[in-house]
């Protein structure tokens, strides 16, 4: 959805305006009207805050040990509060949906910073500000958010925040549903039973509570779970008495109910909010909503703060945020509230331990969760009798969902593939009930994505024929949707022997000949795609097969891979700093690449801070077009320092160097021998960098050309540069 570029601020009060009218009191004689209750509710009302302050007030978090499955937390003690901003962005996307949105993350912050988008509290959902409508009427709200990022733990703090009194006091009564739940009703019913199922102490009061239809707020929770299909597009909803959901004790499907309570049909003037992850957002384009957001998850020192909760230790919890935050491809990801509970239980115990060693640290996502199925094995062996023969269906069964891009199993699933609900790993799956009193609402859900996909992928490693593998890896690429993308970068990992070491103890060998069909399959796909990148999606499909090096930590294989590569250019292209990691990964073992183009790919410092030891290995480097700053060109010139330095030809226009940065420039290149050509251009130098590129120019004998941009200069200036090509015979100053 395009965002509010000009005044955000100015278009929040004419939106108010033309809503309330420009009497700010009428809003909040709005607001105090809404919340009187008739005498006849107030007790119901009392008894239905405590039960959803019962309901909401702890947090359970599972865990991998025997004896304590699942830890039991206060809410507010372990609630860290979650990045909102008030848009959808990409509503289809066309690779993976974590690794989109770890790019539009990093994006995001850097728009942010500029207030290009704005941040929003979740208790100002339904404020008129963010509100794309113009109604005066009830409205409804969808937040998206990918896997894991913390959508059902918001909907509960929300729900006990409003059963506490601190938020959304204009609402009577909240009503929360999960689709996950309404997923068991299959025959007709009405909104008076939802309630009364859940809420039976409503009794007869419900006909009353229906007489405010405004102070009615209901949530429903996962929409990309629900197996009924909701139909906002189609006009004949309108027209068939039979599909339309007018009154609250009309009998119809449950998707009828969902539908009319978004539209407006049924209950006119109530609010909803419809949670969802971002892969089944198209099935809301047609709704009637009035308030988009998205959940972008930890921002800044919010992942941080969830290490220290999780730890009571302190200093483990240092450690290991330090760890994550000091490996680019651990903390890709650690936006996500379940991705870092991932990482807090994989990586503690190497931190605990007084005999660790730090070669073991896990440093790439297919050792982080190797470890981590290692750990659930360790701690679970005694329990089954055959740990391998459960795990590999499992897999099987998690495959199928990936597959299917389903994250909800069912007793019938666990029946296709010959499990039993006793015999499922904590940690693996978790056990879902919708009810304590309603066994029908039963299901299992991995506690990750990524963990559905690594199942997947050991499952697929260890049992199919090493003949098939090729063409089933293939298979798998050349799907367009990007389902497969990190479930591929674990096959690739589980390639490596160190990797598997540890899951060997329990799973048996890796099949040997399986191993090196896939490392051919990575080294043929690399070299496949580092011929065709003259598109931007060709670069990316290049960038992605240096994920599966990364993962394969395997440097012969790289150097195999790339040995009669020169040249790399990802120009036009944004990488954000995991980009630079996998990058710096592949450059660091591969000595054949003389050029490397990086110009036009929204570099940031951090970016270049990934690739800065490897720099000085290339002939001509372009770093051309990126805000690097001051900052950034001095990690360049200490490659340009380096005594082992071959670059020849490098580009640094529109970089944003000050005369700060030409200072330090100058001083790297006093010994650097290699440079012949050097592009400083439209860079904002003044006069004051004269004395340091007099300083670059005359003690550097073999450099040749020079470019430079002299709009900032004065004309004094200006004649002392030209000047200084007559001091150097054979040097050319482009100015």
């Amino acid at each position: 959805m395009k965002m509010w570029n000009d005044v955000p601020m100015l278009d929040k009060i004419l939106n108010e305006i033309q809503i309330y009218g420009c009497d700010p009191s009428h809003r909040s004689n709005t607001a105090q009207g809404l919340i009187k209750v008739l005498s006849e509710l107030k007790d119901v009302q009392q008894k239905h805050m405590e039960t959803l302050r019962a309901q909401t007030e702890t947090l359970r978090v599972n865990t991998i040990l025997v004896r304590e499955k699942v830890k039991v937390f206060h809410l507010v003690d372990r609630y860290a509060e979650l990045t909102v901003i008030s848009a959808v962005r990409d509503r289809r996307l066309v690779e993976h949906e974590l690794l989109a949105r770890r790019r539009d993350h990093e994006l995001w912050r850097e728009k942010h910073l500029h207030g290009e988008m704005e941040k929003i509290q979740t208790d100002q959902l339904f404020q008129s500000s963010f509100s794309r409508s113009k109604s005066k009427s009830g409205r409804s709200a969808a937040v998206a958010g990918v896997a894991g990022i913390g959508k059902t733990t918001m909907v509960q703090k929300i729900v006990y925040d409003w059963a506490m009194g601190k938020i959304f006091q204009q609402f009577q009564f909240v009503f929360s549903f999960k689709f996950r739940e309404l997923n068991s009703i299959n025959c007709r019913t009405n909104l008076r039973e939802l309630i009364l199922d859940q809420y039976p102490y409503f009794g007869n009061f419900l006909r009353d509570v229906w007489k405010n239809p405004q102070g009615l707020l209901f949530i429903f929770d996962g929409l990309d779970e629900f197996k009924h299909r909701i139909y906002f597009a189609d006009k004949w909803r309108d027209t068939e008495p039979k599909h339309q959901c007018p009154d609250p004790e009309c009998w119809c499907e449950v998707s009828e109910i969902v539908y009319s309570l978004i539209q407006g049909k049924l209950l006119p003037g109530c609010s909803v909010l419809v949670t969802t992850r971002p892969t089944a957002l198209h099935l809301l384009e047609k709704a009637d909503i009035r308030v988009w957001a998205e959940i972008l998850g930890f921002a800044g020192e919010q992942w941080k703060e969830y290490f220290m909760k999780h730890f009571d230790d302190q200093t483990v919890a240092a450690a290991v945020f330090k760890h994550v935050k000091e490996n680019e491809i651990l903390y890709t990801m650690s936006y996500n509230p379940s991705y870092c509970w991932i990482l807090a239980l994989a990586l503690g115990p190497f931190f605990t331990q007084r005999d660790r060693d730090p070669q073991q640290i896990p440093k790439t996502i297919t050792q982080l969760y190797s470890y981590y199925i290692y750990s659930i094995l360790k701690n679970h062996s005694r329990e089954i009798e055959n740990p391998r023969d459960v795990l590999l269906r499992v897999g099987q069964m998690a495959f199928r969902g990936v597959s299917d891009k389903r994250t909800v199993f069912t007793d019938g699933d666990f029946n296709n593939y010959n499990l039993q609900p006793s015999q499922i790993l904590s940690g693996f799956l978790m056990e879902l009930l919708g009810r304590e009193d309603s066994a029908q609402c039963v299901v299992y859900t991995f506690p990750h994505l990524t963990i559905q996909e690594f199942a997947a992928a050991v499952a697929q490693f260890l049992t199919i024929h090493p003949e098939d593998i090729l063409k089933f890896i293939t298979e798998a690429h050349n799907t367009t949707d990007g389902r497969f993308e990190v479930f591929l970068r674990f096959v690739a990992g589980l390639s490596s022997p160190l990797t598997a070491r540890g899951l060997e103890e329990f799973l048996g060998p890796f099949p040997h000949e399986t191993t090196c069909r896939v490392m051919d399959w990575v080294k043929e796909e690399v070299k496949r795609q580092s011929e065709n990148t003259s598109s931007e999606a060709g670069k990316r499909r290049l960038l992605n097969t240096f994920h599966y090096l990364f993962e394969s930590q395997n440097r012969e294989l790289t150097q195999t891979a790339l040995g009669s590569v020169e040249e790399l250019s990802f120009s036009g292209m944004t990488l954000i700093p995991v980009d630079c990691a996998v990058l710096s990964h592949v450059v660091r073992l591969c000595d054949t690449i003389k050029r490397l183009d990086l110009s036009y790919c929204h570099i940031l410092c951090e970016g270049i801070q990934q690739l800065g030891p490897w720099l000085h290995k290339f002939q001509v480097l372009s770093l051309g077009r990126n805000d690097l700053g001051d900052s950034g060109v001095k990690l360049v010139s200490a490659a340009l320092g380096n005594s082992e330095c071959k670059i020849q030809t490098l580009n640094l226009n529109h970089v944003e160097l000050t005369d700060s940065g030409a200072e330090d420039l100058a001083s790297a290149l006093s010994t650097n021998r290699s440079l012949i050509e050097l592009d400083l251009g439209w860079n904002p130098l003044t006069d004051q960098s004269v004395p340091a590129l007099r300083r670059l120019i005359l003690t550097h004998p073999s450099l040749e050309q020079i470019m430079l941009a002299v709009d900032n200069f004065s004309g004094t200036g200006e004649n002392e540069l030209e000047s200084l090509q007559e001091s150097r015979p054979g040097l050319r100053v482009y100015l």
